[in-house]
């Protein structure tokens, strides 16, 4: 498959169907990478946005004060119409979306699994948004599974909803190269704008009848499970790029972190921000020992080499670069 980057791929209105009628699109998504496509789609000739569905307003933050969601605001900010039920297990939610009469349902990390009552729903297809080459990584955390695993392309796959948790068959799939110092923050932004361009080209292709889902080969399934904040933690007894993987893949949460003991016996956990892999051997010198400063990183010790980090966050602190870092906590100002 060609890789290729956000940046280069052809531009959303270069996928206009001018001359036909635009489809009846019902939005479905929470987060900002669900936004992303919500904005594009927006402005997209081929496609009629006649309503958001998107998670409850939810509590957050130390306030608990209710936030709405990245989809929410923006819906709002258009006069979209938003609905927000808690899952689909009233038909009166059913029939309020039957009664919107779509064409297309198009699914972004909603937040929910979907009855096979409201996949029916649209007149044409229901679409899912999916952040990686499907059938690999199907579930809930495929862009951070991607890179924890060392692999070097990724992508959008486009396919037709059905029961199986990503199981549909694929209308569209683009690539997307995870550079060596990308993390999950970078590779989400740059999914998110690739898959608003993708699901531009799904719906100009259902308007012109010039389509063809295929069907995934399960035999080359593989799940991505949902992220947990323990997983964030370093084993770095382990070699420097699996140590590099999990950090860029657990970035920015839950983040990567290790309790490391000061000279004074307290133990302090931090956080440590990605950074790069020395040439340098660690030696003899146990995983995980803080060597001060290096090339104006933290170098910290792995199984076989030195990673050097440019920032950690004490909990409970300020992300410090390797400087402050080093003259507050290990006593070596210079």
């Amino acid at each position: 498959m060609e890789e290729i980057s956000a940046a280069n791929t052809s531009s959303a209105e270069s996928w206009g169907a001018v001359d036909l009628k635009p489809l009846r699109v019902v939005f479905m998504g929470t987060p900002d990478f669900a936004a992303e496509a919500l904005k594009v789609l927006l402005s997209f000739e081929g496609a009629d946005v006649v309503a958001a569905y998107t998670q409850p307003d939810r509590p957050c933050g130390r306030g608990r004060q209710c936030k709405p969601s990245a989809v929410k605001v923006v819906a709002l900010e258009n006069d979209i119409p938003v609905h927000q039920p808690v899952n689909f297990k009233d038909q009166a939610d059913i029939d309020q979306l039957a009664a919107l009469k779509p064409d297309v349902l198009v699914v972004a990390a909603y937040g929910l699994i979907l009855p096979q009552a409201v996949l029916d729903v649209p007149a044409v297809h229901p679409l899912n948004i999916h952040a990686s080459l499907l059938p690999k990584y199907r579930g809930a955390a495929p862009i951070q599974r991607a890179i924890e695993n060392g692999d070097v392309v990724t992508g959008i796959s486009i396919m037709k909803m059905e029961a199986g948790l990503d199981t549909g068959p694929v209308l569209v799939q683009r690539a997307l190269r995870i550079g060596h110092n990308d993390h999950a923050g970078t590779i989400h932004d740059e999914l998110a704008k690739l898959g608003a361009i993708c699901i531009c080209e799904a719906l100009a292709r259902l308007q012109t009848g010039a389509y063809d889902f295929k069907p995934q080969d399960d035999a080359l399934a593989s799940y991505a499970k949902k992220l947990e904040k323990k997983e964030g933690e370093i084993d770095w007894s382990q070699p420097a790029q699996a140590v590099h993987n999990r950090i860029r893949a657990m970035y920015p949460w839950p983040g990567a972190f290790f309790d490391w003991t000061n000279a004074d016996g307290k133990a302090i956990r931090l956080n440590v921000a990605p950074g790069e892999i020395s040439e340098e051997a660690a030696g003899t010198i146990d995983p995980g020992t803080i060597l001060g400063e290096m090339d104006g990183k933290l170098a910290i010790t792995t199984g076989d080499k030195i990673y050097l980090t440019p920032e950690v966050k004490p909990q409970g602190k300020k992300a410090m670069d390797a400087t402050s870092f080093a003259c507050g906590y290990m006593k070596e100002c210079t």
